[in-house]
């Protein structure tokens, strides 16, 4: 009779576990977010009773329209992490502390829509204003870059149009390209082996579009670096990438270092 009293407490004590777990788990992966529409959190921790030395075998979040730095759409982002061991002591005081830093698998996909509202944040706005061009397009003034409109298209492509503002022309100078995309050193997105779309340019403007159409796709590749988009403790590393109709798709991986909220 004791036994089973004592059995059935056990009991109690780890399925109260995994729901506070949960709900400190949920609670801490939203605050990642500036917005998120749904964050669903699951905790998988067999036999049950790991859980009260504080070892859990995975972790895995989905989530839906969130936002990232209050400027970044994520249509859909998800992580599975591997076996990890947290501090239960810090789950009681409403945190998740790590006892070493464990890491995940990860699938972020963005919209065409949310990747075209990304060129207009102020991280990105900031890095296209004030650009000196080479001395070989003949403007010997800084331009900026905007309206910038990028469609995806299958086998990793993209088309990329946009407007290039110079203090001495009355007219913005139009470009546009077609390029592949690729991954460089699991941080960096590549715009490679990029084509110049002459038959959208006004023939007055081919060869000085082409010319700027160049320096700007290399000053795209600086700028779409995963570290940028680090989250509050973890930094997120890309495997591979994919178009998928009006879609991006990264696959990866996150290195969870910590919680956001922990120490």
């Amino acid at each position: 009779m004791f036994s089973g009293f004592a059995s059935a407490e056990g009991s109690m004590q780890t399925d109260f576990g995994e729901q506070m777990l949960n709900t400190v788990a949920s609670q801490s992966i939203r605050r990642m977010f500036s917005q998120s529409d749904a964050v669903d959190v699951s905790i998988r921790c067999f036999p049950s009773s790991k859980l009260l030395q504080g070892n859990v075998d995975s972790i895995k979040m989905q989530g839906r329209g969130l936002v990232i730095k209050r400027q970044f759409q994520v249509e859909e982002m998800s992580f599975e992490t591997d076996a990890i061991a947290i501090d239960f002591g810090s789950v009681l005081r409403g945190k998740i502390q790590l006892k070493q830093p464990t890491q995940a698998i990860a699938q972020i996909i963005l919209s065409e829509d949310g990747i075209n509202k990304a060129f207009n944040a102020e991280l990105v706005t900031k890095l296209l204003d004030d650009v000196w061009l080479s001395e070989g397009t003949g403007i010997d003034e800084p331009v900026s870059f905007d309206n910038i409109a990028m469609k995806l298209l299958p086998n990793n492509q993209v088309e990329i149009r946009a407007k290039v503002n110079a203090p001495s022309r009355e007219e913005p100078i139009l470009i546009a390209v077609k390029t592949g995309l690729s991954v460089e050193r699991r941080r960096r997105l590549l715009f490679t082996e990029p084509a110049f779309l002459a038959d959208q340019i006004p023939d007055a403007d081919q060869a000085l579009s082409k010319q700027i159409t160049t320096e700007f796709v290399e000053l795209l590749n600086t700028m779409v670096d995963m570290d940028r988009f680090d989250l509050d403790g973890v930094e997120m590393r890309i495997n591979r990438v994919e178009t998928q109709q009006q879609q991006l798709l990264f696959s990866g991986y996150a290195q969870i270092n910590r919680f956001p909220g922990s120490p």
